[in-house]
């Protein structure tokens, strides 16, 4: 079978949208189509439903697809193994990190990684860090960035990079909220004020467990998605939020805000690197584990 036709159901069964697999496959949406359609006739079945509005796996796509990622991952494994110069490495890593892991401690991870094996193209996808685990899981990227969870998931390896402390921050236009809320919280000081929070996440989870402890239930006055979004709603006034240290170091919008000085503080968490056990052994993924020092 085609590995690069299964490369190309992969992308398609992450995007779910032809247009936009074609341009991240750099092949004309015509090639495309007739890729998916030469492997549904080599499996015999209906692997993507589609029409003018949507595309969408069969139940039969979604197992095809676990075949499709065992089989490239095995095939690019293979292929380095039988390279006539071992000591060059090549193929494709997937990785996924925040926004913010892009441009602060992983700029240097890339730079040397780059430079010690200058033939790996890395695949670098952003978004919540609070879905690092599962991207993983999933088989959607290689290698992940994200805070350890209290309980690792089974089959998980975490690396660990650096530590941030989780902090409270409010609006610096609004220093009367911040003087109230400093110090020893009082329940009464807490009672309505409007949260800005993580829909998921380590984050949320220490946040939800520190207002259980003072006996509240947080007044939220929004959920996102991604730590940047937190800082800048509230910066821009809309309430208080709870954000990582290396967030607020890295963000443009830092003069805005007003760190808190909270009694108790909120647990740091732990940031670093995930990836299948099973898969340690693998040489890309050896590669960019085992240049990581924890600090």
């Amino acid at each position: 079978m085609d590995i690069r036709a299964l490369e190309h159901f992969l992308t398609l069964a992450e995007t779910l949208h032809f247009g936009r697999t074609s341009r991240l496959c750099h092949i004309s949406p015509s090639a495309l189509s007739r890729s998916i359609r030469q492997l549904e006739q080599e499996v015999g079945t209906t692997l993507l439903y589609r029409d003018n509005r949507r595309v969408s796996l069969t139940r039969e796509g979604e197992r095809f697809r676990d075949y499709a990622r065992q089989a490239v991952s095995d095939w690019n494994t293979v292929r380095l193994a039988l390279q006539d110069d071992q000591r060059v490495l090549r193929g494709e890593l997937s990785l996924y990190c925040s926004v913010t892991a892009s441009y602060s401690f992983l700029h240097d991870m890339l730079s040397s990684f780059r430079a010690n094996f200058p033939r790996i193209e890395i695949k670098l996808h952003t978004g919540d860090p609070a879905q690092a685990e599962e991207r993983v899981l999933s088989g959607t990227e290689d290698i992940a960035v994200g805070a350890r969870p209290v309980q690792m998931p089974n089959g998980i390896a975490f690396h660990p990079v650096t530590r941030s402390a989780l902090l409270f921050i409010a609006p610096a236009s609004q220093p009367q909220l911040a003087e109230r809320l400093s110090g020893k919280a009082a329940g009464n000081a807490w009672r309505d004020v409007p949260m800005i929070l993580s829909e998921e996440g380590l984050a949320r989870e220490r946040t939800d467990r520190w207002f259980r402890d003072l006996g509240l239930r947080p007044q939220i006055y929004a959920q996102v998605s991604g730590n940047e979004a937190i800082v800048s709603m509230v910066s821009l006034g809309f309430g208080v939020g709870v954000v990582p240290q290396i967030v607020l170091d890295n963000s443009p919008l830092a003069s805005r805000i007003r760190i808190l000085d909270v009694q108790p503080r909120l647990e740091a968490y732990e940031v670093g690197l995930f990836a299948l056990e099973k898969r340690l052994g693998e040489p890309l993924i050896d590669a960019f584990w085992n240049q990581q020092n924890p600090s």
